[in-house]
């Protein structure tokens, strides 16, 4: 596991910037367009996981490391760790479909997660509603939003291959604080059960799902009160 930072045929690097879920602010875009320059970037390129490939000279990594700290960004990370998270522009000035903020729950999933070490790469993808534009079904991690602060949980996808595989659900209608803890108790699990560079996937089809789900009461606590739980509480 490392920095996403790769030595082309070119013997140029492509570095990986990772920004909250691929938003960047006005003064970010324009510091990065003056960086690009400064650093001698031959090509710039959006990658489907909402980074920004720099493609620079070798002897300039460390003058981009700098730049990019000074942005409030950071260079990428790769191997077996949990990638940045993928999620849609899904909040009220992004996406008039979105049902919930997921780009503050994927911001705040970034942030805590991003760089744990995991037996294999692990790659969590949010979408705001279930058009689900950022393919949460394909990442080992999903998250549909389907109201505002409820969310079904996916596990177990894999896109990107000869064999993609469609995730499993594993939690319906859990808040945003419900997702950071069934992904810790996942990562827990899966730290625990897989075997050296295996995927989750392959973990999954190898002792089956079941190792991965938890306790319902563990569920129960993250999603609404019953209507009619509410209506007893109100001494109807």
């Amino acid at each position: 596991m490392g920095d996403a930072i790769f030595k082309q045929r070119s013997g140029f690097l492509g570095v990986g910037i990772v920004a909250k879920c691929g938003v960047l602010t006005p003064e970010q875009l324009v510091g990065l367009a003056e960086l690009a320059r400064n650093v001698d970037c031959r090509y710039l390129k959006l990658t489907t996981r909402q980074t920004l490939i720099f493609v620079i000279p070798e002897e300039r990594l460390d003058d981009l490391r700098k730049g990019i700290a000074a942005l409030d960004l950071k260079i990428g990370v790769f191997g077996e760790i949990v990638r940045n998270v993928k999620a849609c522009a899904g909040n009220k000035d992004l996406c008039q479909r979105s049902l919930s903020d997921v780009f503050s729950l994927g911001s705040k999933i970034q942030e805590q997660f991003m760089n744990r070490p995991t037996p294999c790469d692990f790659k969590i993808s949010l979408a705001g509603c279930h058009r689900g534009c950022t393919d949460p079904l394909c990442a080992d991690y999903g998250i549909i939003a389907t109201g505002s602060d409820t969310y079904n949980v996916y596990l177990g996808g894999r896109g990107g291959s000869r064999k993609p595989i469609h995730a499993r659900q594993i939690a319906t209608g859990i808040n945003g604080e419900g997702v950071i803890s069934l992904l810790d108790f996942i990562l827990d699990r899966y730290a625990a059960l897989a075997q050296p560079r295996e995927r989750i996937c392959n973990t999954i089809a190898r002792i089956g799902l079941e190792a991965f789900l938890p306790p319902e009461d563990f569920l129960q606590r993250y999603r609404p009160p019953e209507e009619d739980d509410f209506l007893k509480f109100a001494g109807f």
